[in-house]
């Protein structure tokens, strides 16, 4: 099954990106051959900034995010998105990649379920 989540808040001030990527790995964990795409969208682009450091005890976002694209999962960011908040390809998490509206709305209509958060 092709899930795909469409994330849009900040990786932290709420817990809405945190939730997504909750719900993303357990699919991936309990679902055999679950395939799982994340686009980070809007103020959900800064999750995919690499370098995150966060206090001990804490969820980490960029760790979340490497956690999915090392079980096969794929993370893209919307290249406005990056743009408007000054975000580099070369600071993006590694295996995550610049995407565009376009591939979003392909990926939209070949998936079997959309998550938005």
């Amino acid at each position: 099954m092709k899930f795909l989540f469409i994330l849009n808040d900040p990786p932290y001030g709420t817990e809405r990106t945190y939730n997504g990527l909750r719900l993303a790995m357990n699919l991936m964990a309990k679902i055999e051959g679950a395939d799982v795409s994340i686009f980070l969208l809007g103020d959900a682009a800064s999750a995919s900034k690499s370098g995150q450091q966060t206090p001990n005890g804490f969820y980490n976002i960029e760790r979340m995010l490497k956690s999915v694209i090392n079980k096969g999962g794929s993370v893209l960011v919307c290249g406005t998105c990056m743009d408007a908040r000054g975000i580099t390809e070369l600071e993006l998490v590694e295996g995550a990649r610049r995407s565009t509206m376009d591939e979003l709305g392909e990926l939209t209509s070949s998936v079997d379920k959309v998550l938005v958060f």
